[in-house]
């Protein structure tokens, strides 16, 4: 998939915006959609899994495990680029305990969004259930390590935040429920309200580095062109003009969190702008970029 391809670009920027936290990070936790789910729809009742072939097939053992990639997700190398593990399992995976999850754990849900209804449309796992999951998992957490050593893993360490493009994708655009609720910049702002409460939550909680991630140029994504046949398979430029407009619109929020509230260290990872240059002038990039341009065309 070119948007799995897009996922190495946007793992280089994060690891960038990382390191500008400059903390010693004990454990990743990491909540979104399908370019960080490591497998929790494998455990719930929907049609969107990736647990067959040719899911998997550079991961160990040709292993298909829910990520939808042909190896490890972003989420894993940046758990192994901070000397934690290779790997980063699902919440819901049966086959972990809280003694794997110390260290690092996924609570995404391939098909999620900033809004409810958006998981509606696959019947996948809610953001504000990723939350309750959270929740549940701080006080194993605490069972298992004591108060003191919990607290200190919650408060050191990095949280990942990649999600909002299933929102305009596979609700806004698809469905007339939203569309006839708000208009473009309306669902914008709501999604961006949603995005604060969510990270003020997760602060209260004790959360105090988090990196939120913003949307790629979705309107070059392959389904999107494949399906704008007018325009001869180009980008869809209205699907591109409003993920740069609510990236704005979160950098703007990001701006007013890390001065509302005391001790957060909130960065945005922006891959927008370097993945529709990819895209548009591979041949700056070098051979790879060059393959990469040719998938997501």
């Amino acid at each position: 998939m070119g948007y799995e391809a897009m996922l190495w670009f946007l793992l280089a920027h994060l690891l960038v915006q990382i390191l500008k936290i400059n903390a010693k990070v004990p454990a990743i936790i990491v909540f979104g959609d399908s370019s960080v789910d490591s497998g929790n729809n494998n455990e719930i009742s929907t049609v969107l899994k990736s647990n067959f072939q040719p899911y998997g097939r550079d991961f160990i053992d040709s292993k298909p495990t829910g990520r939808f990639s042909n190896g490890r997700i972003p989420t894993d190398f940046i758990s192994e680029a901070f000397r934690i593990k290779p790997t980063i399992p699902a919440y819901l995976d049966p086959t972990y305990n809280i003694s794997d999850f110390s260290t690092g754990v996924c609570f995404a849900s391939a098909g999620t969004g900033y809004d409810n209804a958006t998981s509606d449309v696959l019947s996948v796992i809610p953001l504000w259930k990723e939350m309750e999951y959270y929740k549940e998992y701080q006080e194993k957490l605490r069972g298992f390590l004591g108060n003191e050593k919990a607290n200190k893993v919650i408060g050191e360490a990095l949280y990942l935040v990649s999600i909002g493009t299933n929102d305009f994708l596979e609700n806004y655009y698809v469905l007339p429920r939203r569309s006839s609720e708000y208009n473009i910049e309306e669902y914008q702002n709501f999604l961006a309200g949603i995005a604060k409460d969510f990270i003020t939550e997760l602060h209260r909680l004790g959360a105090r580095n988090i990196c939120l991630s913003g949307l790629p140029p979705m309107g070059c994504l392959p389904l999107e062109r494949a399906t704008n046949i007018f325009s001869g398979g180009d980008c869809v430029q209205e699907y591109n003009d409003v993920a740069k407009k609510f990236n704005e619109k979160l950098q703007g929020m990001i701006m007013k969190v890390n001065k509302e509230l005391a001790g957060i260290r909130l960065v945005f990872s922006n891959p927008y702008d370097i993945l529709l240059d990819i895209i548009q002038n591979p041949n700056k990039f070098g051979k790879f970029s060059a393959v990469f341009s040719y998938v997501v065309k």
